[in-house]
């Protein structure tokens, strides 16, 4: 995903994790708040809980890929926090794809086809 799609300062990540409505799912959990840009900036974050840093990044890395799927359908002009859960570790990417899509869906962020 190119810089720009992303939320990379820790300022963001708190106004968002504070001020948004967030949406779980046993892999992950979606937090949006709206922006002011006419773009959507998506952040990924994996606790210590997840495991130790091979897991968290092998998890950051499955959210990333989802989100950079996906990203096309999302509608413009939100802020989203990605946190990966502990049962991410094992799963495929297609299932964490169909997961993201879900809580996606629940938060009302996909374009109408």
């Amino acid at each position: 995903m190119q810089r720009k799609f992303r939320l990379t300062r820790s300022t963001d990540f708190k106004r968002v994790r504070y001020k948004g409505k967030s949406y779980a799912h046993p892999f992950l959990v979606l937090i949006k708040t709206s922006n002011q840009e006419s773009i959507t900036r998506i952040g990924v974050a994996a606790g210590k809980s997840v495991g130790n840093a091979v897991k968290r990044s092998r998890a950051k890395r499955l959210l990333r890929a989802a989100a950079r799927d996906l990203y096309p359908e999302i509608i413009s002009g939100h802020d989203l926090v990605l946190i990966a859960r502990k049962p991410i570790i094992p799963v495929k990417m297609p299932l964490v794809r169909d997961a993201l899509h879900q809580l996606l869906q629940r938060a009302n962020l996909l374009n109408e086809l």
